[in-house]
């Protein structure tokens, strides 16, 4: 087997879930719930450290890296207003009927793919459209005070 993580490193079911399925064997872990606290410090995203620690030099940083954050953590949707993830884990656990399990492997991996991908656009158009709204507002109003003044 083999070891691509440590014992006791804290990863993310669906991390451990794909590598599983990248290197096509079982992966032995143990699930467990975090506290907020932990939770925060145990991320991937920019966005959250950045609310956490040293936001200036962690934006500088992830901005000069070109570090892309797909929002998909709780605090930083909530930090920028956006659709908290909650429940997301429960689509593992919902009963699958007969049906479903003769679906092909591919046609289940393509559809949860686009149902992801889906609401990733759906949240990014969301806060972009608020941004634009936000800025063309503000930019319009520049506008109107430039054309008073001369």
């Amino acid at each position: 087997m083999s070891n691509v993580f440590l014992p006791g490193e804290l990863i993310g079911l669906f991390r451990a879930e794909r590598t599983g399925r990248a290197l096509k064997e079982a992966i032995c872990y143990q699930a467990i719930l975090l506290g907020i606290t932990k939770a925060s410090l145990n991320t991937q995203s920019f966005i959250s450290e950045a609310s956490f620690q040293e936001t200036a030099r962690v934006l500088a940083k992830a901005a000069l890296r070109g570090r892309i954050d797909w929002l998909k953590g709780l605090k930083e949707n909530v930090v920028l207003g956006g659709m908290i993830p909650v429940g997301t884990g429960f689509k593992g656990l919902v009963h699958r009927s007969k049906q479903h399990n003769n679906i092909p492997l591919e046609t289940k991996k393509k559809n949860l793919f686009e149902c992801e991908m889906r609401d990733i656009l759906f949240h990014h158009k969301e806060l972009f459209d608020f941004c634009i709204s936000t800025n063309i507002h503000d930019t319009s109003e520049h506008l109107f005070l430039g054309f008073n003044d001369s």
